[in-house]
């Protein structure tokens, strides 16, 4: 208790007697680990391991609240942090954006662990690097058009122990994979790329999850993909229908739906730095924000979706819950926190990256529902139009209302059949009006489960895991262009 390292249960025992003239203390621990490996060119690059661990206090005193983190473990370490807090929770009292208290916060219990059957630890470091080697090799088949081409392998592991005066003990770990493949080709002038989903497979589980997202079996899709784009016309231009895969739905749902919907975002929380909202707190209950075939969920209890857990990062126990449904916004993406603020109704997504970063509105896991169609049933019914996969570029306004998205690969549909492959595809629209032409929702088997390691937000900035689950959907009357080069 007294060395250097001090565990959760000796850090409490610490704070205690500290604690006794203050309305509400937290203790959050948090270790993350970080692995990846490359191989680029056939060239394997050094392998990167970061490791960090810290503790976070939070005090309530006096209807003011302040933070504290600290990379000192030691009892010493611990006490520093304490005062920290309490310091800036006095100081800033009468200056808050709202009366910080524990009367709204509940004691809870519990555990959760990543669903895992193979381990990480348990495939040799030569045997991982062996695997993307031979992708590697897969991706460019000796062909000299192929002027980049690389695989990687992300792995996270996330262990949280939280602790309060309440007595809350809530001990969660998150084992997390995220693979990459990526071809650049190049001909007569004309240069595309083609990727497994982007950055977007990932999912919570071990080393067997890569043949869940069918890893191996991708890098030949890959690259014959990138040669029909090499010599595809470009995207033809014009308002048309507009069929969306999952691994490019997923940026749809992520940046105007899911960031729109941040109720810390609609109170102006993330004005100077991520932006606002178009959406305002009197829109909850009786806006209309997509057709009636739009259902969207935040659910942290789907398997192996990226961002699945028991409890939020404030301790408050996660529920499935609809925020649109039948197209009406029915809640917000808000912790309990923006909740109490707000008065809106909200989910338990207060979330924090590390140790040394407060728990802020996230999206976790936003979904949309299967609705009850097949892929062939979806391109039957469209006259003419285009499906695009995996998104490459994307701009919207800070309000997350107005944007403008680009995609790696598309197929022109003529008269309800599938025909020619078009290179850079892109479209554009506004949020508030977009999704009320949402025409067909897929069925689960055109679902896939995706996300994203990389959801900027908040100063400092958090970059933090997010996962989205989408089945294809259909869109009417949608701007489609094309690009140059």
């Amino acid at each position: 208790m007294e060395g250097w390292f001090m565990q959760v249960s000796d850090a409490l025992a610490v704070l205690r007697p500290l604690a006794t003239g203050v309305d509400f203390f937290e203790l959050r621990w948090m270790r993350r680990s970080h692995e990846q490996l490359q191989v680029r060119q056939d060239v394997v690059e050094p392998p990167r391991l970061i490791e960090d661990a810290g503790f976070m206090l939070t005090v309530y005193q006096g209807g003011a609240a302040g933070y504290a983190a600290t990379a000192d473990t030691s009892r010493a370490g611990v006490e520093e942090a304490f005062r920290t807090a309490l310091r800036r929770a006095e100081i800033s009292r009468g200056w808050s954006v709202t009366h910080y208290s524990p009367e709204h916060l509940q004691a809870e219990k519990g555990r959760y662990q990543s669903p895992t059957q193979k381990p990480w630890e348990n495939v040799p470091l030569q045997e991982r690097i062996d695997l993307l080697r031979e992708l590697c090799l897969d991706l460019k088949k000796n062909d000299a058009r192929f002027v980049d081409h690389q695989a990687q392998l992300h792995r996270r592991r996330w262990d949280m122990h939280l602790v309060n005066s309440l007595g809350t003990d809530i001990e969660q770990t998150f084992d997390m994979v995220n693979p990459m493949l990526s071809v650049t080709v190049h001909d007569k002038g004309v240069t595309e790329m083609r990727s497994m989903n982007g950055h977007s497979a990932c999912r919570q589980g071990g080393f067997e999850v890569l043949d869940h997202m069918g890893y191996r079996a991708a890098a030949h899709k890959i690259h014959e993909e990138a040669l029909q784009l090499l010599y595809a016309p470009n995207c033809p231009t014009g308002v048309m229908d507009l069929l969306l895969a999952p691994d490019q739905m997923i940026l749809q749902i992520h940046e105007s739906i899911g960031h729109p919907l941040e109720i810390d975002r609609i109170l102006g929380d993330e004005r100077n730095y991520a932006g606002t909202s178009f959406v305002r707190p009197e829109m909850f209950g009786s806006y209309q924000y997509g057709s009636e075939h739009l259902n969207v969920t935040f659910d942290p209890h789907r398997d192996h979706e990226f961002a699945s857990y028991l409890f939020d990062d404030a301790g408050t126990r996660a529920e499935k819950t609809f925020l649109i449904q039948k197209g009406l916004l029915v809640a917000g993406l808000g912790g309990q926190l923006s909740q109490q603020r707000s008065g809106l109704p909200g989910v338990a997504n207060a979330r924090s990256v590390s140790w040394n970063r407060p728990a802020i509105d996230r999206m976790a896991n936003l979904n949309i529902e299967p609705g009850p169609h097949s892929l062939d049933a979806m391109i039957a019914a469209t006259e003419r139009g285009i499906s695009m996969e995996t998104n490459c570029s994307w701009s919207i306004d800070d309000s997350r209302n107005k944007f403008q998205f680009g995609c790696e690969y598309a197929r022109l549909i003529e008269n309800g059949k599938l025909g020619a492959v078009v290179r850079k595809p892109n479209y554009r629209g506004i949020s508030a009006s977009f999704w009320r032409n949402l025409k067909m929702v897929g069925n689960a088997g055109t679902s896939d489960i995706l996300g994203t390691a990389y959801c900027g937000k908040g100063e400092p900035n958090q970059a933090i895991t997010v996962g989205h689950a989408s089945p294809a959907c259909l869109f009417s009357g949608v701007e489609v262009f094309g690009g140059e080069g």
